[in-house]
């Protein structure tokens, strides 16, 4: 249990640092080139994975409960591992799950009450005008941004010959990492964290 609680806090603590840092420090589309290949880049999430949305404000409602009810599994899922004394990389893999879950509900949940729009200017914690949004419509913050290749593909490649590429194009945080971290290890190392 300890394990899963050290892993746990501090993956949070490091995804809610960040975000605050680039939430206070940035404004919305800014970015900085640490290298070619790597650059924060502040976006904000408004739903799902990739900026995919479902409907509205009611969409996003549904979205982050549906979120905290994967959360509370997850959390349920974590404990009867450790009651079962599963393995240390199973253990650890599904607190990386369950952190980074955690990480990006409380974007969702809080943010749009703490902080200011991001628009023009770094955003302001606690404005006295109130934050963008109420309880569960707060968008996730993301900053990774890794275009690890940027040109034209070759003309011989069928359907995408010629055309422009850049390979990796997502935007991620520290919490999307934890998450693809923890489902990464379970499906490399199935045997061990599965029986």
């Amino acid at each position: 249990m300890k394990r899963a609680a050290l892993i746990i806090c501090s993956v949070l603590l490091a995804d809610q640092l960040l975000k605050f840092w680039i939430k206070l420090n940035l404004q919305l589309g800014e970015e900085i080139q640490i290298a070619d290949w790597f650059i924060i880049h502040f976006t904000e999430n408004p739903g799902m994975a990739f900026g995919l949305e479902l409907g509205g404000s009611y969409g996003k409602l549904f979205l982050s409960l549906f979120r905290m009810v994967a959360v509370v599994g997850i959390f349920f899922w974590l404990r009867s591992l450790i009651r079962q004394n599963a393995g240390a990389l199973t253990v650890a893999s599904v607190s990386l799950i369950l952190a980074g879950a955690l990480g990006n509900i409380i974007d969702s949940a809080f943010y749009g009450m703490i902080f200011s729009e991001s628009l023009g200017s770094a955003a302001t914690l606690f404005p006295e005008e109130g934050g963008y949004g109420s309880f569960l419509h707060g968008r996730v913050v993301d900053m990774f941004y890794f275009p690890l290749y940027k040109g034209y593909l070759p003309d011989w490649l069928p359907i995408w010959g010629g055309n422009y590429f850049i390979f990796f194009r997502p935007i991620f945080n520290l919490a999307d990492a934890s998450i693809s971290v923890g489902v990464a290890l379970m499906l490399l190392f199935q045997r061990k964290t599965l029986s």
